[in-house]
């Protein structure tokens, strides 16, 4: 799989049969309509729009990119077509290895990319040709970017950041960027303001569905997700330099709009409807506008759509996947011992319900892991519930991890709360969105160490032997 960009990935998801094309869906609700009963089906092809109202007939928009195992495959260059448990077996130690890697990965600059096909600037620009739905039925207008990738970079180190950043287009020629505090972007804008009195900012629209994956997840700080994309296709990511903001963007994204934040120039954003399942913001919500100063785009331009809402949704299973191998390797990396799986669930948007599996080694080993598991940066971000199991407990199965909960934890002294943890505007319990923090519970729900020898035997056969009886009877379990 030697693609480079989103229609080399389209080609790729085609072959396997996980491609359906729905022409003529209205922008109103009805892309975003037919893209959540989508993610409530058994089977999930990507869906590309095209013939959509309003818009130029060249204009298209594809959602649920990387919503099954074979097309995150793709998009992580895994030859084959896993199931899920194939996938994540695939990438257990993964994460560590793009890390250490990533340094030989630094973005090669080139001349020239699809993404100059068509530029604009100052007066000629109009986003208005790019697909920008109502995505949901309370939403306060429409997001043109939701599996958009925001490019930002420090500028004490010019290392570039890739971030998951909603934004509501406003008019012709303007978008809203919200970012919330302790996200790299927001970091490097402020740095910029403090600076510079602005920041430059892009947003790809489209481009490799690696790169709005990697967008949405806590890649380590200090590493650019250009060179973490780098170490995972094995070789360097093409970009070009801005000759208005300086900045390095994708040579062969669809399009990618350039500008400057100003501390000072603001817009209202929201309501939008989210991945923790409910509306965050409101009419009144000012946030940073970016004014389009220049303007990009290939031939016939296909934008990501990327749409949160109650999970399952657009980018909920990727997040499980991903965050589930990442925070494996970070308590791993850690010092913890003897981790044999780590599942951050889809029904918590891949953040807020984490379980991790271990093999007790000595009295304090699970509460260790719960804590680590709660607050490495990977984790951190929006938690709300971490539970430690035995290693003969499945953590992506929640029947398993449930019954080890009913039986293993005394709720009077195996579960601890943590306070003023790292929060977002996106929670609904918040009150205050000025200090967006939160509260964390960790259940420790392995059999108490001091028990381990006499605590009562499971009534239950062993997995090898269930295996064996379903070999020898397959009548039985024809289904």
């Amino acid at each position: 799989m030697s693609y480079k960009d989103l229609r080399g990935w389209l080609q790729e998801v085609e072959k396997i049969g996980q491609l359906q094309c729905v022409s003529g869906a209205h922008w109103k609700f009805e892309i975003g309509g037919i893209s959540e009963a989508n993610y409530q089906r058994h089977k999930q092809p990507a869906l590309l729009f095209d013939h959509v109202p309003d818009y130029p007939v060249s204009s298209r928009i594809i959602t649920g990119t990387n919503r099954t195992s074979q097309r995150m495959a793709i998009s992580l260059r895994i030859p084959g077509q896993p199931d899920n448990m194939g996938l994540v077996k695939h990438l257990v130690g993964k994460p560590s290895k793009w890390e250490k890697d990533s340094v030989n990965y630094n973005p090669l600059v080139v001349d020239k990319g699809e993404v100059n096909e068509n530029v604009h600037t100052d007066e000629d620009v109009n986003i208005n040709c790019f697909v920008a739905p109502l995505w949901h039925e309370h939403d306060g207008g429409r997001f043109l970017g939701t599996g958009s990738a925001v490019i930002t970079c420090d500028p004490e180190t010019g290392v570039h950041n890739l971030g998951a950043y909603r934004c509501m287009h406003i008019d012709d020629q303007s978008v809203t960027v919200q970012i919330i505090p302790g996200k790299h972007g927001r970091n490097h804008y402020e740095k910029w303001f403090e600076r510079e009195g602005r920041a430059p900012m892009a947003i790809s629209l489209g481009h490799d569905p690696l790169l709005s994956m990697l967008a949405g997840l806590e890649v380590p700080l200090g590493i650019s997700e250009y060179n973490y994309a780098g170490a995972i296709i094995g070789e360097p990511v093409e970009v070009i330099k801005s000759e208005l903001t300086g900045l390095m963007i994708p040579a062969h994204s669809e399009a990618v709009l350039e500008g400057w934040l100003y501390p000072d120039v603001k817009a209202n954003e929201g309501a939008f409807g989210e991945w923790t399942g409910y509306y965050s913001g409101s009419s009144s919500n000012l946030v940073p506008l970016l004014k389009v100063k220049l303007m990009r785009h290939r031939n016939n331009p296909i934008v990501i759509g990327s749409p949160p809402n109650k999970p399952p949704h657009d980018f909920s299973y990727y997040r499980t996947v991903m965050k589930s191998a990442m925070i494996r390797d970070a308590l791993t990396k850690s010092g913890i011992p003897d981790v044999k799986g780590v599942w951050a669930h889809e029904s918590g948007g891949g953040r807020q319900f984490v379980v991790v599996s271990i093999k007790q080694r000595y009295c304090g080993h699970s509460r260790m892991a719960g804590y680590m598991a709660a607050q490495c940066y990977t984790a951190a971000y929006m938690g709300r519930y971490v539970v430690v199991v035995d290693d003969d407990i499945d953590p992506s199965c929640l029947d398993q991890v449930i019954w080890a909960m009913c039986t293993r934890s005394d709720p009077a002294i195996d579960i601890d709360i943590m306070r003023k943890t790292w929060g977002s505007v996106a929670d609904p319990l918040l009150v205050n969105r000025e200090v967006p923090y939160n509260t964390r519970a960790l259940i420790d729900a392995c059999i108490p160490f001091e028990r381990l020898q006499t605590f009562p035997r499971v009534a239950a056969s062993a997995p090898s032997y269930l295996e064996d009886i379903r070999r020898k009877w397959p009548q039985v379990f024809c289904d």
